[in-house]
């Protein structure tokens, strides 16, 4: 296995992966001069992307790297200046992050957990990252996150829904801007009951790791709660491809809602199969049948095509938002690369900037002043609205984006519709419900 890094010239170079032991090196022990593991001591200071480049959710994660390419351009002082021009902090000044140049490397996660860590060792031991960010994948997030709190480097999570990456495996260096899935179904499920009664039965096709288990657990327990009753619900591999097995037994079940707790790849071809299997156009007890997508992106959207017509689901972020930091970023993302940004791409570019603002105004690299800069800080105009980054758990809390897929797109971009700007009063809770000890923070060496 090898991984794809720029060197500090930006020259593309191999290198081999770190092995599966945690042997530790020096920026790891006690004996090491350093501060705190990887303080950069010369002009410049590296960050970590690390993205699946291959796999299931290569896609997002294409995305993801070209957010995070822009917003080191911006916080060097190129462009434009992007999101730096209406967030409510003013500490970034576009000459790198306290006066050192941002550089970074890559690493290929390809949404599996061991491999992820093995590129963020790398990184760290390798390449001297100070901080790691990025993922598509609630498990690849848990795994890296633990080996970051281990490493005693800040985790800036990428695309990460799950409960369980703030909740039961929360850590202190790590930190998370991405909604998760009780936020999801707490604002689907009024509008799910709107459109479609209370009297229905929904039958789940969910993806066997941790983020598919907690978003099939809230969207059950917020459906539930207002009278609609799960008949069956199925675990599907995430390397699946083809799932015309899954979706056959819906059409026996009884069922009249098939939920799919499915993302990106895997989303656009189970909801490619259904529509195949032509659920869309049965009449089951009476009621039309119905498909939900809880999560959902502008990319699999777009991979999806004209299937997505109709179907709700729920968002972080979407291009179309009119407020002046979400105008601000699609036309520096649009200028640069041709086309409007992902939710992905949104919650990557606004996490390195967060980031490195905490370091400006921390006035250090030390992952605990970091923390410190982070926990319960309140912002604007990244394109959310107000936002909170909540010290218990550090999980933001903003309002969140109910979407359904137009019925008449006028471009290949134009495929979703907000239909409801859900409230963050409505979408938060208790910080002890999903368990879990966040622990202090680790500054490492």
């Amino acid at each position: 296995m090898s991984k794809m890094n720029l060197t500090r010239r930006g020259v593309l170079k191999t290198g081999a992966v770190a092995g599966a032991g945690f042997a530790a090196p020096t920026i790891f022990t006690a004996q090491s001069a350093a501060a705190f593991t990887n303080e950069p001591t010369g002009s410049s200071v590296t960050l970590g992307f690390n993205v699946p480049q291959t796999g299931p959710y290569a896609d997002e994660g294409a995305d993801e790297l070209r957010a995070y390419e822009l917003a080191v351009e911006h916080l060097n002082g190129g462009g434009d200046g992007g999101l730096m021009n209406t967030f409510s902090s003013k500490a970034l000044q576009g000459n790198g992050i306290l006066g050192k140049k941002v550089e970074y490397v890559t690493g290929d996660t390809q949404t599996k957990s061991d491999a992820a860590r093995a590129s963020a060792r790398s990184m760290i031991e390798k390449d001297g990252a100070v901080m790691i960010t990025g993922g598509s994948s609630s498990g690849v997030a848990v795994a890296v996150q633990a080996l970051c709190q281990e490493a005693g480097v800040i985790f800036m999570a990428g695309l990460t829904h799950s409960n369980d990456t703030t909740g039961k495996d929360k850590k202190a260096n790590g930190f998370r801007h991405f909604f998760n899935s009780y936020m999801s179904g707490a604002a689907l499920a009024p509008i799910l009951a709107n459109n479609y009664g209370t009297d229905r039965k929904a039958y789940h096709l969910t993806a066997d790791y941790n983020w598919g288990y907690t978003t099939e657990e809230a969207v059950r327990t917020s459906t539930e709660a207002m009278g609609w009753e799960t008949v069956a619900a199925v675990k599907t591999p995430l390397t699946q491809t083809d799932f015309s097995s899954y979706i056959a037994p819906v059409l026996q079940s009884g069922a009249d809602v098939l939920v799919l707790n499915h993302y990106g790849g895997n989303m656009v071809n189970s909801l490619t199969n259904a529509v195949q299997f032509g659920l869309r156009d049965k009449l089951v007890n009476d009621k039309n049948f119905e498909i939900v997508v809880p999560l959902y992106s502008r990319l699999m959207a777009k991979g999806a095509g004209a299937n997505v017509k109709g179907i709700f689901g729920s968002t972080n972020w979407h291009w179309s938002l009119q407020d002046e930091g979400s105008k601000a970023f699609v036309k520096s993302f649009g200028t640069k690369y041709g086309f409007p940004p992902s939710q992905a791409a949104h919650t990557c570019y606004v996490q390195a900037l967060l980031y490195a603002d905490a370091v400006e105004r921390a006035g250090s690299f030390n992952p605990c002043a970091v923390g410190e800069a982070l926990k319960d800080f309140e912002f604007d105009g990244m394109g959310n609205g107000p936002t909170l980054y909540r010290g218990e758990d550090h999980q933001c809390f903003k309002d969140v984006l109910v979407v359904k897929g137009k019925e008449n797109p006028t471009s290949e971009f134009d495929l979703l519709e907000i239909v409801e700007v859900t409230p963050v009063s409505q979408v938060t809770y208790d910080a002890s419900i999903f368990g879990g000890e966040l622990g202090t923070c680790n500054p490492g060496a």
